[in-house]
């Protein structure tokens, strides 16, 4: 039997708020029998949509409000919200975490203010410069990972090189991949390409013994498989994110149109409608929602700011595995041995 797991949700965040945020919470308590949430929000607001829901009486006992002050607003600057948003449901939900109430933060929020009050409240990993935005993508070997997705714009390749660290224990916990192979994008595999970022990067990768790097990978290889991580800035991740999600949403699309032109087409939708369901279950975006900020002591996951009840709840699911395999501690344990210069 599982431990109990708590969990603080952000119930402003998002573009839907609480008419997301609590229907995936009450959701996600119905699934796990064993997990608690601290919801942060205005009260009256959370109070009158739980009045219009049917509730146990077992789900309500795991569910406590907390009030907050004045949300973050999704294009808040992140130095505004440090210094004005102290109170907002987003940095009390994060200051649950530091404070051990609970054990993983989930806010579909400002992307930028949640890092802040991450770095704030819970301070980096030691030897760590800055969180990273990690997420699972999928492949044609099942999934991967990538990062950063957004966090940092502007990487060194020091930066990089961290980044390959803390995924690489990352997976290990929560895939239970004990060597997953780590490649760094570029332009291409020759040594040569990239530019001077990346290459140094390169260098500095191979020398932490015990990771399994497999050296550069390109924009294909990342669907391929090649690889179980691809390390790249923030911006490159950013960027191949929403263009991959965006494929993905043309393709279903584009499917569905196909095979609805004619009553003939629509017969053989019928009939291949378990293989199409299948691919489209493995290329929806929102199956994989739930990005965590890696590097920080504490888990906090960023959940996409558009995100439904059903894609929210893929994030609570996704914090409550990172909680049960205590993947902040584990990296804690690994990084003195991968990151041997930090120690000087």
């Amino acid at each position: 039997m599982l431990n109990r797991v708590t969990l603080s949700v952000d119930a402003m965040g998002g573009d839907f708020g609480p008419h997301v945020t609590l229907p995936a919470s009450l959701s996600a308590l119905e699934r796990h029998p064993y997990l608690n949430i601290l919801l942060f929000g205005e009260v009256d607001q959370l109070d009158s949509l739980l009045a219009r829901q049917r509730i146990s009486e077992s789900i309500m006992s795991r569910l406590q409000i907390r009030p907050s002050g004045i949300s973050v607003s999704m294009d808040e600057k992140p130095s505004a919200a440090i210094r004005h948003r102290q109170d907002s449901s987003m940095s009390l939900a994060v200051q649950a975490v530091a404070d051990n109430k609970a054990g993983a933060c989930i806010s579909a929020g400002n992307t930028g203010a949640l890092m802040a009050f991450g770095r704030l409240v819970l301070k980096m990993q030691p030897g760590i410069d800055r969180p990273a935005i990690i997420a699972s993508v999928p492949t044609l070997a099942g999934h991967c990972y990538m990062l950063d997705l957004g966090a940092n714009v502007d990487c060194s390749a020091e930066h990089l090189m961290q980044f390959a660290v803390m995924s690489s224990v990352m997976v290990e916990a929560v895939d239970g991949n004990l060597h997953p192979k780590v490649g760094l994008l570029n332009v291409g595999e020759e040594l040569i390409k990239g530019n001077e970022q990346v290459r140094l990067a390169n260098e500095l990768i191979r020398e932490q013994d015990g990771l399994n790097y497999i050296g550069y990978v390109e924009g294909d290889d990342v669907f391929a498989g090649k690889a179980d991580i691809v390390v790249c800035d923030g911006f490159v991740g950013n960027v191949s994110l929403k263009s991959s999600e965006g494929l993905a949403r043309l393709i279903s699309k584009r499917v569905l149109q196909g095979f609805s032109r004619n009553l003939y087409r629509r017969c053989l939708a019928f009939l291949a409608r378990p293989v199409l369901k299948e691919i489209q279950e493995q290329i929806d975006p929102s199956r994989r929602n739930g990005a965590t900020l890696l590097g920080l002591q504490g888990i906090v996951m960023k959940s996409h700011g558009s995100a439904d009840q059903k894609c929210f709840g893929y994030a609570l699911d996704r914090a409550i595995t990172e909680v049960v395999q205590n993947v902040p501690e584990k990296i804690a344990e690994r990084l003195s041995g991968y990151l041997p210069s930090k120690r000087n």
